[in-house]
């Protein structure tokens, strides 16, 4: 017996088993199909559905967005991670009200050269915003894709990506049909990865392809697809200095540069003893007490942290140190800080591990 199509029968189990209530579903406009891709890029819907809410209750629209100072956007990102989305989200809306109207982009390859869109990105906005026949290829759907064709290659290697993109593809429902139903297979094939051809403990038994997943066949489904090949996380050392005056407000300072954080509000940091005697001696304090160490992974290398507290008088809290932009102390550059409240935490972009320390001060 002939199957149906891919997508048909993709379909059928998405009007059963899909997810047809997330937030950027009602109304599905391009601007919050677009912000929930961008947040949804490295991080699980249920995790994503309040930051959604909160950020477009804050920016509902584009214009809007893109009219907003980085440190309100950062600050209504802290926490969600990877903080170089949130500022290429911005970047993005500021270039589409000076190149394309406030509006973004309806074609691939505009909406593609914007900051932070890529090509999948930029067509699962397509689709499911415009109804275009594009194919689209996250994460979820490699996975999917590697194991219906048994493709044993990792798919970051370029040979490997341009197969399961052929696929991709040639899997697309027949746009000659009475009803496509484009937006919703985009929405399929996503959920059908991250909820029944998952990782870990696929629902292969009751599987609309178990009949003609090759991975299946060949008792292969949990070595497919192929991982990246493992390299150890380098391991770097930092200490953070939290500075708290007589009203218990903190030093903070932006961070500059092309780190993780950068734009972020974080602790004045230094690298080693070196540097962290070169630090106190900028910041006018003397050794402090040693708080609890801790460690934060991020994607490429692990932080080791040891943090000090430094209890400072009423004068050291009113002098330049704490002023944005202070005047260079010896060979140290200078950088913008502020004294910062706890009640002002949420104004600002902090990195949830810094959050968490000083939540946690005694």
């Amino acid at each position: 017996m002939k199957h149906r199509p891919f997508a048909a029968r993709l379909l059928a189990w998405f009007d059963t088993h899909g997810r047809h209530d997330l937030p950027w579903q009602h109304p599905r406009t391009p601007y919050r199909v677009w912000v929930s891709e961008i947040m949804l890029q490295q991080t699980q819907v249920p995790t994503v559905i309040g930051y959604f809410g909160r950020f477009v209750a804050r920016f509902p629209d584009l214009p809007t967005l893109a009219a907003a100072s980085e440190d309100e956007v950062l600050a209504l990102w802290s926490g969600l991670g990877y903080y170089s989305r949130a500022r290429n989200l911005h970047r993005a809306a500021r270039a589409c009200v000076e190149s394309h109207g406030g509006e973004l982009p309806a074609t691939i390859e505009a909406l593609a050269a914007l900051p932070g869109i890529g090509r999948s990105t930029a067509a699962a906005i397509l689709a499911q915003a415009h109804g275009q026949r594009q194919a689209i290829l996250d994460g979820n759907v490699k996975r999917v894709l590697a194991r219906l064709s048994g493709e044993t290659g990792w798919p970051g290697q370029p040979a490997v990506e341009r197969r399961l993109w052929a696929d991709a593809e040639s899997r697309l429902p027949d746009a000659a049909a009475s009803n496509p139903r484009f937006a919703d297979y985009t929405q399929a094939l996503m959920d059908f990865g991250a909820t029944h051809c998952t990782p870990r403990r696929p629902r292969c038994a009751d599987c609309p392809f178990k009949d003609d997943c090759r991975a299946l066949a060949s008792a292969a489904v949990a070595a497919i697809p192929a991982r990246k090949p493992s390299k150890p996380l380098p391991t770097r050392q930092a200490r953070m200095l939290v500075l708290r005056d007589a009203h218990g407000r903190v030093l903070l300072e932006r961070r500059a540069g092309k780190g993780v954080w950068q734009g972020l509000w974080s602790l004045p940091e230094a690298a080693n003893d070196e540097d962290e005697t070169a630090l106190r001696a900028h910041l006018g304090v003397a050794p402090g007490d040693a708080l609890p160490a801790f460690t934060h992974v991020f994607s490429h290398y692990r932080l080791e942290v040891r943090p000090t507290l430094h209890i400072v008088g009423e004068r050291a809290a009113s002098e330049d140190v704490g002023m944005p932009n202070a005047p260079t102390q010896g060979a140290r550059p200078a950088a913008e800080r502020r004294w910062v409240a706890s009640r002002d935490y949420d104004s600002l972009g902090l990195p949830r591990p810094i959050r968490t320390l000083l939540e946690s001060l005694p």
